[in-house]
């Protein structure tokens, strides 16, 4: 494994426990739960915030296991940009840099992509 691809892939899933884990199960930034009140409804959306987060954990480790990389990038692609475009056209108002998050968004998925479909020796071969 190269040094980029493994950084990388550490850098990866820090960003997929810390949205789970802080953002959202512990609710150290609630605004996460507003955006899944908003867009799901009032009624249910602390359980459904925390099994976003849980989901998200999940993601962590699969993304740290090593099991079926090129899946795992490809879900994480499809994941990111739905979520994001949901976001963009529901809900706006309560991203931290509004519309600009879709910007963020895009360049994690380039450093998705490419950690994946570049870097990885193992899928080159």
């Amino acid at each position: 494994m190269t040094r980029i691809y493994k950084i990388l892939t550490y850098c990866i899933a820090t960003v997929w426990i810390a949205n789970g884990l802080f953002c959202k199960v512990l609710n150290l930034v609630p605004r996460h739960e507003q955006i899944v009140a908003r867009i799901l409804g009032d009624d249910h959306s602390r359980l459904l915030t925390i099994l976003i987060g849980l989901s998200e954990i999940i993601m962590a480790v699969w993304i740290l296991s090593g099991y079926k990389t090129k899946l795992n990038a490809i879900a994480q692609i499809t994941i990111v940009a739905t979520m994001n475009t949901l976001e963009f056209i529901l809900v706006p108002d309560l991203l931290l840099w509004g519309k600009l998050n879709s910007l963020f968004a895009f360049i994690f998925i380039l450093v998705v992509y490419f950690n994946e479909f570049y870097f990885n020796k193992k899928q080159l071969k």
